[in-house]
């Protein structure tokens, strides 16, 4: 998969030191995976949650954090969208 949004990974690293090995692990894996369905993602991150519109929310270390991503399973991008600490997405998502 092609990860497009490093930089939002790479700011929140530099807020978030203890969140960079998960994160960094993700990017590894992320980037050799091939994703075709959702299912090959839930194998792989069983406590992913699986939103409308190929959007899924991981949980970063240990669920202290939260990442939001776009899969384009066709073009096999992901995109990030957002990361944050998990009481940040709550307050997020309340607006939503």
């Amino acid at each position: 998969m092609r990860v497009i949004g490093r930089d939002k990974l790479e700011a929140f690293c530099a807020k978030h030191a203890d969140a960079r090995r998960w994160i960094e692990n993700w990017l590894a894996d992320a980037e050799v995976a091939v994703w075709s369905v959702p299912q090959q993602i839930r194998n792989r991150y069983p406590a992913a949650s699986f939103l409308a519109e190929n959007r899924i929310i991981f949980n970063v270390k240990g669920n202290d954090y939260r990442l939001e991503v776009l899969v384009a399973y066709k073009t096999s991008v992901v995109i990030v969208e957002w990361i944050g600490t998990h009481a940040r997405y709550d307050t997020r998502n309340k607006k939503r």
